[in-house]
């Protein structure tokens, strides 16, 4: 008997994923591999609500032990067989797979999750090809958790802002765990739009600790305030590696919204959002071409600075903020 599916499979999203006699889970992203994991458990439970679950670690994985597993079972319920760990598996288990994709167990479901590497390459290609394959890439930059941000509000039925998608990212966007958790406290919480002020009001110490508001009131021409936000952000605790890394995308942005026209680039040729470039416009005004330039170079240098080569990190900041404002004004360095 052939495989069940013989046509290339990209990849669904979590929100997509539908119960299948194999379903192969590809990608490192923890967050959406779980929400994946527990939608496929949910629907089989509801197919039958005595589902035997099952779980096994593809790198302990005894031989035969899926062919012991996905047997009928003497009462008559269905298994749902959960493979964790998969790029790491054994070759009892990569033997024992790519014999059971061509011959599954009825009434038996088995989901195996993949994160990365060439282990195992043979079987992940042919269940790419032969089964659904649920998509749960990384989640790296600030513009991928922006748009992760985005999808829960539209699920949810919630309208956000593009500020205050940009100030939770922000906030608390270096586990994307802790992004999810923001979300769902901020749907459960709150009515209407998510706005600047509703982010403010649940997480402000760490909104105006974090590199983005120092950004924004650099780039604005608000040296005073951007200098003593960088002062609070070290007292809370910020490091100032991520506060220059903050004034660096933001410069980086403005740079190509201003190369934008003359070249006839859009958005997506310079992988940003819409919004995003919108802002960018907005920002714009008041800076002239030579002026971006000497700020990424002060930014460099800050950079260079807080990374080990000046003696005082914060004052390579502030030096920097400093730079940032002159060169907006128009009077260089």
């Amino acid at each position: 008997m052939p495989p069940r599916r013989k046509t290339a499979n990209p990849g669904l999203s979590w929100d997509k994923a539908e119960l299948a006699p194999i379903v192969l889970i590809k990608g490192p992203e923890t967050v959406l591999a779980d929400r994946a994991r527990q939608r496929l458990i949910s629907q089989a439970r509801e197919v039958d609500p005595d589902t035997e679950i099952t779980q096994v670690d593809a790198a302990a994985y005894a031989p035969a032990q899926l062919g012991v597993l996905s047997s009928p079972s003497l009462f008559g319920e269905r298994r749902l067989i959960l493979i964790d760990g998969a790029e790491h598996m054994n070759d009892a288990f990569l033997t024992d797979m790519l014999a059971y994709l061509w011959a599954p167990e009825d009434e038996c479901w088995v989901i195996v999750h993949h994160r990365s590497g060439q282990r195992g390459k043979k079987l992940i290609d042919a269940m790419t090809k032969q089964v659904p394959v649920i998509a749960c890439d990384e989640i790296k930059t600030d513009g991928d958790k922006a748009h992760f941000l985005q999808q829960d509000f539209r699920r949810a039925r919630r309208r956000i802002e593009p500020d205050a998608t940009t100030a939770i990212v922000e906030a608390v966007g270096s586990d994307v765990a802790e992004l999810a958790a923001a979300a769902t406290q901020l749907i459960a919480d709150t009515e209407g739009t998510i706005t600047m002020e509703t982010v403010r009001r649940y997480y402000g110490s760490r909104v105006e600790a974090s590199g983005f508001a120092v950004a924004d009131a650099a780039l604005a021409g608000d040296v005073p305030k951007a200098l003593a936000l960088v002062r609070h952000a070290i007292e809370t605790g910020t490091s100032p590696v991520p506060l220059v890394a903050a004034l660096a995308m933001k410069l980086r942005t403005l740079a190509k919204v201003a190369g934008m026209q003359p070249r006839g680039l859009t958005a997506r040729d310079l992988g940003l959002a819409p919004w995003q470039v919108d802002r960018a416009r907005r920002e714009l005004r008041g800076w002239r071409p030579e002026g971006i330039g000497q700020a990424i170079i002060a930014v460099a240098e800050a950079d260079e600075g807080v990374k080990g080569a000046a003696k005082d990190p914060v004052y390579a900041i502030e030096k920097a903020i400093l730079s940032i404002g002159r060169a907006r004004s128009g009077r260089g360095k």
